[in-house]
């Protein structure tokens, strides 16, 4: 099992770190979070979910052990699986999550796309007692606030960490695109949360 990976970050979107490490370059699925604390370092330590399937073998990114075990307890809930959770993590932070899962926030979790009502208030009953106990509740917030590049590179980011979340480009584009016209100054990472609301 690999605990993390700490080396070069050589590549960098907002949904995959390419890490090299002892001559190897591993590519790590990240969520919005760990993009915006990571970017603008070289060097870099990613702790690993390892997710082994017949037909691939994927490996997950998180930039602390919160954000790891708040991945693993989501997946473990029945209708949620390792796309849907990066997403819930891309879309909230890990203490926004455990706040809307301890108060028992249906409608806000239902807030990231692909959440329905059922599943919302599966994950809130499995996983209530959990966070507790787990003390992942107490997440200090991440530091790390990236400034704005220039707006196409921007919204070519946008697009494109999107369409790696499964999103068709076209409707993608046109949801990016608005969301830039009415507020051109904002970072890549807030563009992506916007539209993941948006996108139908």
């Amino acid at each position: 099992m690999i605990e993390y990976i700490k080396g070069e970050l050589t590549e960098l979107t907002p949904a995959l770190a390419t890490v090299e490490a002892a001559g190897v370059g591993y590519g790590l699925n990240i969520s919005l979070n760990t993009f915006s604390v990571i970017q603008g370092k070289k060097e870099v330590k990613l702790y690993v979910h390892e997710a082994i399937r017949e037909d691939a073998h994927v490996l997950f990114g998180f930039v602390n052990k919160k954000e790891r075990e708040m991945f693993e307890l989501l997946i473990t809930v029945n209708g949620v699986g390792a796309n849907t959770a990066r997403m819930m993590l891309s879309g909230m932070s890990v203490s926004e999550l455990c706040n809307a899962i301890s108060t028992g926030n249906a409608r806000l979790i239902q807030g990231i796309k692909g959440i329905g009502k059922m599943t919302a208030q599966r994950i809130i009953v499995d996983l209530r007692d959990k966070i507790v106990a787990l003390g992942i509740a107490d997440e200090i917030p991440a530091g790390g606030q990236m400034i704005a590049p220039v707006n196409n590179q921007v919204k070519d980011e946008a697009v494109s960490a999107l369409t790696m979340l499964g999103f068709a480009p076209a409707p993608t584009q046109k949801v990016v695109l608005q969301i830039l016209q009415e507020q051109p100054d904002l970072p890549v990472e807030q563009v992506v949360k916007l539209a993941l609301k948006q996108i139908k």
